[in-house]
């Protein structure tokens, strides 16, 4: 399945019913007074947070969602039925932004339904017209129309950490390894055109796309795919031991990030440098100890938060995953 991170659909709210004209019949009399019921109110349009992330991708062929109607009123002052409301369900992280108004709303809640349209009131039987002067109305009104816009829908990922780097940094790989994902894996160039998610013990992982020079200003992925690690809590940067100056890896992911961030000031949006980062050293059986050591202590700037690892290695993978859960936990533990 693809994963299907942005859609542009059209939603209505339903209409409201009609007001009727009616009229009592009593004995002896050709006509009674009015009793024309109002129409039913049409149904409001709610989206709700799921953590299904596949959500979007189920709609992508259906452009088009439509709360249903109110239906008349009736004879003998019966107010006619309210429409059903719709209740839209969306990924959590999802951005629905009212293409006519530019109002957004974020889905960020698991379960907690957040109004988009209104329905439209219902109209006025002849019964509510009725006055000490006007004992026999006939007018009534007819239901008003629901709320509708195209809304643009843009999925910006929570998870708890987010794995960034270059292309072939060993994101995918690492993912596997840790969550049993099943990412795609290969030796070329943006192997990863898509996040990639997996669970460890509860908490979500993601492969975030590689990141080249330039991908802040749009270039090769672009801020496409840098917008998924900007409600991450964590950030792995992951850097092969290929790369020849690991500490001048780094500073380009940095970067990368830090020339993001402006863009994210007047957003109010907790810029990504700010947030908790790790740095874990790829492909450990690829080079010799003294090599290893030299980039241990080039990236010496995180020396708490640094880790070597080879997914060849089960003892390596192990230590780091207990560690990450151990952080995990205690960032959690602290913001509560």
């Amino acid at each position: 399945m693809s994963f299907v991170d942005e859609l542009t659909i059209f939603i209505k709210a339903g209409d409201g019913g009609a007001g009727v004209e009616r009229w009592r019949h009593e004995k002896g009399k050709e006509f009674g007074g009015p009793s024309g019921g109002d129409g039913g109110r049409g149904g409001s349009v709610y989206v709700v947070g799921s953590r299904d992330l596949g959500l979007l991708f189920n709609y992508r062929h259906k452009k088009d969602f439509k709360a249903e109607n109110g239906t008349p009123g009736a004879k003998n002052s019966l107010h006619g039925k309210n429409g059903e409301d719709l209740v839209i369900p969306l990924p959590l992280g999802s951005v629905v932004t009212n293409l006519k108004t530019k109002n957004s709303v974020h889905v960020l809640t698991e379960g907690k339904k957040i109004l988009l349209l209104s329905g439209g009131d219902g109209g006025f039987g002849n019964e509510h017209f009725k006055r000490a002067t006007n004992q026999r109305p006939k007018k009534i009104t007819p239901g008003y129309p629901g709320a509708e816009a195209k809304f643009y829908i843009e999925l910006q990922l929570v998870v708890d950490v987010g794995f960034v780097g270059f292309p072939n940094a060993g994101k995918s790989s690492l993912l596997n390894a840790l969550t049993n994902a099943s990412a795609k894996v290969g030796s070329y160039q943006f192997t990863t055109l898509e996040p990639n998610l997996g669970a460890l013990y509860g908490y979500i992982l993601a492969d975030i796309p590689g990141l080249i020079e330039g991908a802040s200003e749009g270039k090769g992925l672009g801020h496409k795919f840098l917008r998924h690690i900007k409600r991450t809590k964590m950030i792995a940067h992951l850097i092969s031991l290929e790369n020849e100056d690991v500490a001048d890896a780094y500073r380009t992911i940095r970067k990368e990030l830090e020339q993001y961030d402006e863009k994210l000031v007047l957003t109010g949006v907790e810029g990504l440098t700010a947030k908790e980062e790790i740095i874990i050293l790829t492909k450990t059986d690829l080079v010799d100890g003294e090599t290893l050591k030299k980039a241990q202590k080039e990236l010496s700037v995180l020396k708490n938060r640094l880790f070597s690892l080879s997914i060849y290695d089960d003892a390596a993978l192990k230590d780091f995953s207990d560690a990450l859960v151990k952080l995990l936990r205690k960032k959690i533990s602290a913001s509560q």
